[in-house]
């Protein structure tokens, strides 16, 4: 598996990443969406059965592949499952060219300066060797910010880049998500101070580290141009944060230089009920709809 031919495709080539990777309190929200009720499983063992049956239809469906879509991030539970007779990451790689990226992070912590900083991971290291060991290419972990204050912006992008540089340091590739929640009040203000937040750490990164960044679709336009001309990062991806797959599409197609990183837009309109045909259809034209934004 060539780091080098994954790297290049992440840094250059046309698509967008599918986050697969909703995992824990998130799931059943993300299968009553599929259509599939709570009453479908007993235990969380059962549910991860169920969210992996979903995810697996998603990646094995002839309009998943690796001309639209350049990486894929999945949760630990996927990672350590199968598709198709082989390890979830070896699939996506051998088989659709898609680069695996793991979700590392343990949840949020509670508000403080109006930003949710990153539980504690005390088993990092050890998940970044399975991840290593797995064929994994990079991580991704997200933190929220609720308020223009740069207090608690300045403590979220501190910690992202802190943890951000243990992650390169183990050969992987962090994907670094300071998420602006789309209903925070004075949100330009907060993505102003994001950006001059993510400049300064991405300033201070030697010159072989490097990051992906995964940012809220801004209130201004090209807001985050210095970001996606940086040495430092391969690529500048957009989460959709709770707009509609349209309303998203039409905001990231303003960002030149900035490609979707979605989960629910994504999934938006697939459901367990579909036949293989209607659901393939669906997902196409979402893959396509997402692809065209990403393009510009």
């Amino acid at each position: 598996m060539s780091k080098t031919e994954q790297l290049r495709k992440m840094k250059t080539a046309p698509g967008f990443i599918a986050a697969l990777d909703q995992s824990g309190g998130s799931t059943p929200k993300a299968l009553g969406l599929y259509g599939v009720t709570p009453d479908a499983w007993s235990n969380d063992e059962e549910m991860y059965v169920v969210v992996h049956a979903m995810r697996s239809r998603i990646m094995t469906s002839p309009s998943f592949g690796g001309d639209r879509i350049l990486g894929a991030i999945l949760f630990e539970n996927t990672m350590d499952r199968e598709v198709e007779g082989q390890a979830t990451a070896s699939y996506l790689w051998n088989v659709k060219k898609v680069v695996p990226f793991l979700k590392v992070d343990k949840g949020l912590a509670d508000v403080v300066n109006g930003a949710q900083i990153m539980k504690p991971m005390p088993d990092l290291d050890s998940l970044l060797k399975k991840a290593n060991a797995a064929g994994i290419f990079g991580t991704k972990m997200r933190s929220v910010i609720k308020e223009a204050n740069a207090a608690g912006i300045e403590a979220v992008v501190a910690q992202q880049f802190e943890i951000g540089r243990r992650i390169v340091a183990a050969g992987l590739v962090p994907i670094i998500e300071p998420e602006v929640d789309i209903h925070c009040p004075d949100k330009a203000k907060a993505e102003g101070l994001l950006l001059a937040a993510i400049m300064k750490h991405l300033n201070k990164l030697n010159a072989d580290e490097m990051v992906m960044l995964k940012l809220t679709l801004p209130e201004k336009d090209g807001l985050y141009a210095d970001c996606i001309s940086h040495p430092n990062v391969v690529r500048v991806v957009a989460l959709s944060g709770g707009y509609s797959r349209e309303e998203a599409n039409d905001r990231l197609s303003r960002q030149k230089g900035m490609v979707a990183s979605f989960s629910r837009a994504l999934s938006e309109g697939l459901t367990f009920q579909q036949t293989d045909d209607e659901f393939n259809a669906t997902l196409d034209a979402s893959i396509a709809s997402i692809a065209a934004a990403s393009a510009t």
